[in-house]
């Protein structure tokens, strides 16, 4: 079975699970709002338990898969939608969701405290947070003096079999990460083979590449592999709960992904999911999630005293590194297609 297959595979039971959701939600007369979102179980559930108090009459459905996963599910969907909001993911992935008429127009009532940066044209997408990249590490194999501190450090050969990466076709944080080597390359040089063989370089350390983020914790916890590159949010919440990760911003800089919610285009229920994204931006559940979720918020107009401490620490050493957004949103998905057909599995091969 090839790639493809798989992947055209694992279309159908997502899909059937949205509609047997819709169908649970027919048994109560709440009204059902399906949400497509890579933000994981913890901040999901927080989320839909908050806003559920708030408006008891609507039943928030939520499916967590890969920002990809959410766009290649609605683009199968587009004859038939079952979702009613898309929430988190670069904002390059909701540009090709813009760009297959996906989204449909809306303007939450919070839309005045964020922008320009991360607001999709036509009032199509809106910026909800600010989700950095680190460079994360098993603290109980790797002291943090010793661990990779910029992104060239990650290919060095001591690094080799031990470097875990969330599967980069699924996941739009990896996408970014990948599309901040490959624009660095042709800032620097003018052309993309400069980027392409960083990631064969870096493919030549990678052990595996993981199926989602939960794998990718189990492992890194398991030292199958000792570092990674990933989201910060995931990482403190996995600190949390204990595993034992630290984690770095890289030297020069890092990629911050401004991660946007939208309207799904033909939604069921579209006055019950404005009134989600409506709330997801407001002053209180951005709290909510910077506290409990670590979420870094897009809105800059909330009070400083009430964020908690990380968030000031995160502004104060975190340095970012410029992104041509448009650029990737146009040529991200055929960079991502070389990378899939020519890179990925041959840095261990050309070393051999």
């Amino acid at each position: 079975m090839t790639r493809g297959d798989r992947r055209r595979g694992f279309a159908l039971p997502l899909c059937l699970l949205a509609l047997a959701a819709v169908a649970a939600c027919g048994r109560d007369s709440r009204t059902p709002v399906v949400v497509y979102s890579p933000h994981g179980r913890d901040q999901l559930k927080l989320l839909e338990t908050a806003f559920e108090r708030w408006r008891p009459d609507i039943d928030i459905k939520w499916l967590d898969m890969g920002s990809q996963e959410i766009l290649d599910r609605l683009r199968f969907e587009r004859v038939n939608p079952q979702a009613d909001v898309w929430f988190g993911g670069p904002t390059t992935i909701f540009d090709r969701g813009v760009a297959d008429s996906l989204l449909a127009p809306y303007t939450p009532s919070w839309a005045g405290s964020v922008g320009p940066d991360g607001v999709g044209p036509a009032s199509l997408y809106w910026p909800v947070y600010r989700t950095p990249v680190v460079i994360a590490f098993n603290n109980r194999a790797v002291p943090a003096p010793e661990a990779p501190q910029d992104w060239d450090e990650i290919l060095a050969p001591r690094w080799h079999d031990l470097v875990l990466i969330r599967d980069p076709m699924a996941s739009g944080t990896m996408r970014a990460i990948w599309g901040y080597i490959i624009e660095r390359s042709l800032r620097e040089t003018g052309d993309t083979t400069a980027g392409m063989a960083w990631l064969r370089a870096l493919d030549r350390n990678t052990k595996t590449y993981a199926l989602n983020p939960a794998i990718l914790d189990q492992k890194l916890a398991r030292e199958e592999g000792v570092v990674t590159l990933w989201d910060l949010p995931d990482i403190l919440i996995s600190q949390g709960k204990g595993m034992p990760f630290g984690y770095l911003f890289p030297r020069s800089g890092t990629v911050v992904i401004d991660d946007a919610i939208a309207l799904v285009t033909g939604s069921q229920h579209a006055e019950a999911a404005q009134a989600f994204i409506d709330y997801v931006g407001e002053t209180e559940a951005l709290l909510l999630a910077a506290r409990q979720v670590y979420r870094l918020p897009a809105r800059q107009d909330l009070p400083v005293d009430s964020l908690p401490a990380w968030v000031a620490e995160v502004d104060r050493t975190m340095k970012v590194v410029p992104m041509d957004w448009p650029l990737l949103a146009r040529e991200g998905a055929a960079w991502m297609s070389y990378w899939d057909q020519h890179v990925r599995g041959t840095g261990k091969a050309r070393k051999d």
